[in-house]
């Protein structure tokens, strides 16, 4: 496993990306957009909860991981945090709440992993995890561990440890996150067949 972590291949963002310089940046730069477009659109399809809604979120953000790797994909999480500390309206809550005192609130630790998750999947997909359905499920698994870790540590410190943190910010989310589990692993491997069958 550690031999196939050190691979570099390419991810699907990077299908049919060639050349160098002005158009390759344009290219980049419409894929940073697009990802930021994706990230705000898929946290406000949501159902309502206290202190952390339920999202699509997770899902964009581990598909978007995996399909730009993860140096271009931690620009594109990156640029989606930035716009939110400066008061975009990109985030679940963030028309009632917005800047930084919304990205210190409820779902803080989520946005961290957010950002911590984008990059491991973008690194399970230059291995070739996002190429075979049981890896790239496994990949998702991490992924959304990855995200609940800082999640709920931050309300516990925001909250307390006293407060049913787990039920609050794990319990509500782990059916949706099966599903979205599910629909990556029969995605991306879909994808990389179509990629394959038009290069003939």
């Amino acid at each position: 496993m550690a031999q196939g972590m050190t691979t570099d291949r390419p991810v699907l963002a990077e299908i049919g990306m060639s050349g160098e310089g002005a158009m390759r940046l344009a290219r980049r730069a419409m894929l940073v957009a697009a990802g930021v477009a994706l990230l705000t659109v898929s946290a406000k399809i949501q159902v309502p909860m206290w202190p952390v809604p339920i999202t699509m979120g997770t899902f964009a953000v581990l598909g978007l991981g995996a399909a730009y790797g993860p140096g271009l994909g931690l620009v594109t999480i990156l640029t989606y945090m930035g716009l939110g500390a400066l008061g975009a309206d990109v985030f679940a809550g963030s028309s009632e709440v917005s800047g930084i005192t919304y990205m210190l609130g409820g779902t803080g630790g989520y946005l961290l992993g957010y950002v911590l998750a984008t990059v491991a999947l973008g690194l399970f997909a230059r291995a070739g995890w996002d190429r075979s359905m049981g890896r790239m499920a496994l990949a998702m698994l991490i992924g959304n561990a990855i995200i609940y870790v800082p999640g709920l540590l931050w309300l516990g410190v925001l909250h307390g440890w006293d407060k049913p943190i787990l039920q609050w910010g794990l319990w509500p989310f782990l059916i949706g996150d099966a599903i979205k589990l599910a629909l990556a692993a029969l995605l991306f491997p879909f994808a990389w067949r179509m990629v394959a069958r038009a290069k003939g």
